[in-house]
């Protein structure tokens, strides 16, 4: 009776990761039938982030509030103020409100956590937001020339290979309820996002990663991104960035891997191609030759910027998650 009661409830899932690419994905979950919790990276040194995170001791909040703002179920001008970068005024140019909203919160309550569960409950957040860990990181690469790089935006920046990337401090604390959420969870997903300075650094917090191991009865999903980043995953296939992770941790993590097979214009790809980027190839044989079962379809859309189409790929990613919890039925 208890095993039928578990699996009738709305299903689990926690999703990691960081910037863009994240907060894309979660504004199609948020409208599934799912109990999400977002872990998201504290390693940003960047902009807004690091400037708050250096003068006033707190973690960055800016992919926290990204976060928060795809999953707030609020009128659409709330989220655009969260989302609000100054361009003018001495000291607030380039900061977004949100971030100052997240560091008044903090100095208020004392606690970055306790700020970022506050804002949602503010903004009706679907699910629950939660940093990786209580502080920030700094997250450093060994490049392959054996130079060590320092700061999440310098990395993509250094012009080299990446050897490995790794924190400091190198054993801190995760977030309790992080660690608790992987361990029940139905299903983890990780990715999009930048693999080295967005994806690695949770996996890198030490538990977090031995959480989604122990978990034997959650699905595994990785959603690799569309096109290869500039100093970060240059020429990168589908199996690089599986390998990279695989570095990093020591263990296959993932049952799936979504990706997208669709035709990028080639207009689209003349645009990347200025800024040094390129899609990602798919390379079908190594990555099932390594056990990954593999989701393909056209998953982007183009505007402004190439991006995830949000309502495909969370309609996989439900579909992916109901059949497996039917099978452990």
């Amino acid at each position: 009776m208890i095993h039928r009661i578990k699996n009738e409830r709305v299903p689990r899932i926690v999703v990691m990761g960081g910037g863009t690419g994240l907060s894309v994905m979660l504004r199609g979950l948020k409208e599934k039938p799912l109990d999400i919790t977002a872990i998201v990276t504290v390693a940003d040194d960047g902009g807004s982030s690091g400037i708050l995170r250096s003068e006033l001791q707190m973690p960055p909040p800016g992919d926290i509030r990204n976060v928060l703002t795809a999953l707030a179920d609020v009128e659409p001008l709330l989220s655009d103020m969260l989302s609000y970068r100054f361009s003018n005024g001495s000291g607030l140019a380039g900061h977004s409100l949100g971030n100052l909203i997240l560091a008044a919160i903090t100095d208020i309550s004392g606690d970055f956590v306790t700020a970022v569960r506050e804002l949602s409950r503010v903004f009706a957040v679907r699910g629950r937001v939660l940093p990786a860990a209580g502080q920030a990181v700094i997250l450093k690469a060994e490049m392959e020339d054996g130079s060590i790089v320092t700061g999440e935006s310098k990395i993509p920046e250094a012009g080299g290979k990446i050897s490995r990337i790794f924190i400091e401090p190198e054993e801190v604390e995760p977030l309790p309820e992080a660690v608790e959420a992987i361990r029940e969870a139905d299903a983890i997903l990780i990715g999009p996002g930048s693999l080295y300075t967005s994806i690695i650094p949770n996996l890198l917090v030490p538990k977090l990663a031995e959480a989604i191991l122990e978990n034997e009865n959650a699905i595994k999903i990785f959603v690799c991104n569309v096109m290869t980043q500039p100093g970060e995953t240059d020429d990168y296939t589908v199996s690089d960035h599986l390998e990279a992770i695989y570095k990093h941790v020591g263990h296959h993590l993932f049952d799936y891997v979504i990706v997208n097979d669709g035709e990028i214009p080639a207009q689209v790809q003349d645009f990347y191609a200025e800024k040094g980027a390129k899609p990602v190839q798919v390379d079908w044989d190594v990555v099932t030759g390594r056990g990954y079962k593999m989701i393909a379809d056209t998953l982007v859309l183009f505007r402004r910027y190439l991006r995830h189409d949000a309502d495909k790929l969370s309609q996989h990613i439900y579909q992916l998650v109901q059949d497996w919890i039917s099978r452990k039925r």
